[in-house]
């Protein structure tokens, strides 16, 4: 069954969509238990049977829950309802980078914003690469600024690891 406005599993009843993407759509959902809201993304029935997009999906829920920074989206939980993998993130306010370069409503970004913009990805990345997990699809669609400044690097779904089993050398390496 397809994700709908209204649907409840466990603790998380879905509110509306947020948007879709390659890997999946995702949800604004509300956390009974905890009474907050946050974003859940479910990969798609048509794709849960493909064991490589699966392996995808396992392997961004992987990569950004083992990342702790205030410049990555926090993983809070993974499962599985009616046939559907989900991954629940914490839910980020604000605009994606490609909304804030677009608005015809604002004045263009200033260096000074680009810049800080630029120094949060960065480091959100630097951490990321310091774990051995290589992003490999950020564009601003995936880089979330919220209206108070912060930004939020999103959608590890088609992040390399480094496989740390080969004695001490770097490989990296496609799940898919």
């Amino acid at each position: 069954m397809p994700p709908s406005v209204g649907m409840r599993f466990g603790r998380y009843e879905l509110l509306f969509r947020l948007g879709a993407g390659g890997m999946g759509e995702v949800w604004r959902a509300h956390d009974h238990d905890l009474h907050r809201d946050l974003a859940i993304k479910f990969l798609p029935e048509k794709y849960a049977a493909d064991p490589g997009r699966m392996g995808r999906f396992a392997q961004e829920a992987r990569a950004a829950s083992s990342l702790n920074h205030p410049n990555i989206v926090t993983i809070h939980d993974v499962g599985e309802t009616s046939g559907l993998p989900y991954i629940v993130m914490e839910v980020v306010e604000g605009h994606t980078l490609r909304e804030l370069i677009l608005s015809q409503d604002a004045r263009p970004l200033s260096v000074r914003r680009l810049l800080e913009i630029g120094a949060q990805i960065a480091d959100g990345l630097a951490k990321a690469h310091a774990a051995g997990i290589v992003h490999r699809d950020l564009k601003p669609e995936n880089v979330m600024v919220t209206a108070d400044g912060y930004v939020k690097v999103l959608d590890f779904g088609l992040a390399k690891l480094r496989s740390d089993s080969s004695g001490g050398q770097e490989h990296w390496f496609d799940s898919a």
